[in-house]
């Protein structure tokens, strides 16, 4: 019997979770994604020692910069070994500036191009705000193709499929922590509610014909990565894809085109804006996951800073 690792990749487009080099050459994903904390962990490993100074180098003091020029820098390294793409994250202080996101896009797109690096190679990501999927639709309509991430709602879903972004990454394991948190209770297999709100989103978008990619993300078990085999895509960190490496046991395509799914909605601002109100976990755990990935962005900041 194969591992479940090999099993999933039959149906789901396996993506690495991580800046971790040597873990992506080991596990072999399709794509990587990488965001502040990651790259922040990354920095920590000695091979990015000299990659670090050469940010600061090129930045000329300018420390945002010299973050986007590791970012990118990181970014180029994996894609050497991945036959796919790289998702780079826009700083999360910008998440609710749309013309400050736009900039900031272009400016990372600008970086890839100077390494050699086509736009065909790279999504940027955008935290799920208003303005977020707002900038979002404008970088698709230029040809520069995103993802948005910390994704935690059926409306911020619904929102990026009308603005037509290229992908959307759900966060399984944040949603399950807010209501493990305040049920009490420990949720399995299809009963997680992280699963539900990414199989829901899943069968939105293919009962709908939405082209936007379905991107579980942000893992705590096998188990959730289980229920979500047959999603299009699923990025999972180097830990538990190393687990589902492991594992020989049978693996059972969970999602599929042609379940039932809700009828289209399309959403206006004031829609979008009333629904995330209504909604506590999603607009708690967008908020907190902008403010640690702008916390890790401003110790990334600290880190080449004492150079």
């Amino acid at each position: 019997m194969t591992s479940k690792l090999e099993q999933l990749k039959q149906f789901t487009t396996v993506v690495c979770d991580t800046g971790d080099l040597e873990a992506i050459s080991r596990l072999r994903p399709v794509d990587a994604t990488t965001n502040p904390s990651l790259l922040l962990k990354a920095s920590a490993i000695e091979h990015y020692g000299d990659i670090l100074r050469s940010a600061l180098d090129l930045s000329k003091g300018d420390l945002g910069l010299a973050c986007d020029q590791f970012s990118v820098a990181v970014g180029c390294g994996i894609l050497k070994v991945i036959p796919g793409r790289i998702s780079t994250e826009v700083d999360a202080r910008l998440s609710f500036d749309e013309d400050a996101l736009w900039a900031k896009a272009n400016q990372l797109i600008a970086l890839y191009d100077q390494a050699g690096v086509g736009r065909d190679r790279v999504l940027i990501k955008l935290a799920s705000t208003w303005e977020g999927i707002r900038t979002a639709e404008r970088l698709e309509k230029a040809g520069i193709q995103t993802n948005l991430t910390l994704l935690f709602s059926f409306a911020q879903a619904q929102a990026c499929a009308d603005a037509g972004v290229f992908l959307i990454s759900p966060f399984v394991g944040r949603i399950y922590d807010w209501y493990r948190k305040h049920t009490g209770l420990d949720y399995t297999g299809a009963d997680d509610p992280g699963v539900q709100s990414v199989t829901r989103i899943y069968n939105y978008y293919k009962a709908n014909r939405i082209d936007t990619v379905v991107m579980g993300a942000s893992f705590r078990t096998l188990s959730q990565i289980e229920q979500l085999a047959g999603c299009d895509r699923l990025t999972v960190s180097p830990e538990l894809l190393q687990k589902l490496d492991e594992d020989s046991g049978p693996l059972q395509r969970k999602l599929a085109p042609g379940a039932d799914g809700e009828a289209r909605q399309r959403l206006t601002e004031a829609q979008f804006r009333w629904a995330s109100n209504e909604d506590a976990m999603a607009t708690e755990k967008l908020a907190e996951g902008i403010r640690q990935f702008a916390r890790d962005q401003e110790k990334l900041e600290a880190v080449l800073a004492a150079l």
